[in-house]
């Protein structure tokens, strides 16, 4: 069964939050760190986080759509300032 990530990768340039999903974790942070994604290609380099894996894609996808809302943001920030220091 094909596994799902939800990652969180932080610009060390601008210090925001780049949130999104994939089926093949390492294979995407590559692409983002070559310059290959245009929504990140900007804001290099990018550091792995935090992720979450899925069995179903849906899953993902929902949390994804949480994740990116202001509430969300909110959320994962608190979540990630024990472990981070954000």
């Amino acid at each position: 069964m094909e596994k799902h990530y939800l990652y969180v990768l932080l610009s060390e340039k601008d210090k925001r939050f780049y949130i999104g999903i994939t089926n093949d974790l390492q294979a995407r942070i590559d692409r983002h760190n070559r310059g290959n994604v245009k929504s990140t290609s900007k804001r290099l380099p990018l550091k792995l986080i935090y992720y979450e894996c899925y069995k179903l894609k849906s899953d993902a996808l929902r949390n994804e759509k949480y994740y990116k809302t202001t509430k969300g943001r909110e959320d994962l920030r608190k979540k990630l300032k024990d472990c981070l220091g954000l």
